[in-house]
């Protein structure tokens, strides 16, 4: 009789064993799955204005500033050039509008026409294609759709962007003017591919975007919002786009020479998308 009962036992917990196999939850895959493993590798380099034209809102002194034709920093512009060589572009896109005619000055460059410009368009990029011996030089810089909202209505845009300039109170508007100063006034006193190496990071990055998220963005009625996302937040989205449009193929290694403020938001963008892959500055030897 026992061994009766242990031999129904023993049918029961297989019958509920093989009952449980067959209702066990698929197992979920990871979304990258569901995509093409080979993505466009994509280089951003963000950096400092060079030649200090003064058109950010944030001034380096003139105390702060370096000159790239000049020693130390000449040979440091050298050394960032054979860093970033080591990921072999095939393509170099650059902050600049196609009126700048960068191709025409790459070719003028190969002739030893402006060897002198301080400007980092000429120091990093148009140096590294004449190296490389690229043909092109692509312009993928963009205006905002807040400057095609004033050509609309200039009265409703005047009344948008009342207040907005980075005066507000917010106390977070003075940690980040205490950290841009600090940084710049390091500059001359730090190696140029190591301070570029450092303001590339995920960490500065991450607070340098940050930035846009405080002061001016809390304006009454959700207008600083309103405003980053037609203005900053939308000029990215737009060279974004462009970057697409030269976008050839997934064998395509293409480099971006922007100023930092963009490469923030850059990375965010090439990080979600399932087209690209972001390569980290520090990462390339």
């Amino acid at each position: 009789m026992k061994l009766i009962s242990l031999l129904i036992v023993l049918i029961i917990l297989f019958s509920c064993s093989q009952k449980n196999e067959s209702i066990a939850e698929p197992k979920l895959k990871p979304a990258s799955e569901y995509f093409p493993k080979e993505k466009t590798k994509v280089l951003v380099v963000g950096t400092f204005h060079f030649d200090y034209p003064g058109l950010d809102v944030n001034k380096t002194a003139d105390e702060d500033k370096i000159d790239v034709l000049v020693e130390p920093k000449k040979s440091e512009v050298t050394e960032v050039v054979e860093y970033i060589k080591a990921f072999q572009p095939t393509k170099i896109a650059i902050e600049a509008f196609e009126e700048w005619k960068a191709t025409d000055k790459l070719r003028g460059y190969n002739e030893g026409k402006y060897r002198d410009e301080r400007d980092e368009r000429f120091q990093l990029a148009i140096r590294l294609a004449s190296e490389l011996k690229l043909d092109t030089l692509y312009s993928i810089n963009a205006t905002s759709y807040d400057e095609d909202l004033v050509k609309l209505d200039s009265i409703y845009f005047e009344k948008l962007f009342r207040d907005f300039d980075f005066e507000n109170a917010d106390p977070y508007n003075a940690y980040y003017r205490e950290w841009y100063k600090e940084e710049a006034r390091n500059i001359p006193n730090i190696n140029l591919l190591e301070y570029l190496k450092h303001i590339n990071s995920r960490e500065s990055h991450q607070y340098g975007f940050g930035v846009y998220l405080v002061g001016d963005f809390k304006l009454d009625n959700g207008r600083g919002a309103d405003i980053l996302s037609i203005w900053w937040y939308n000029r990215n989205l737009r060279i974004f786009r462009k970057l697409q449009e030269i976008t050839e193929n997934k064998d395509d290694r293409i480099l971006m020479i922007f100023g930092n403020g963009h490469a923030e938001i850059l990375r965010q963008l090439l990080e979600s998308s399932p087209e690209y892959e972001f390569i980290e500055f520090d990462k390339l030897q």
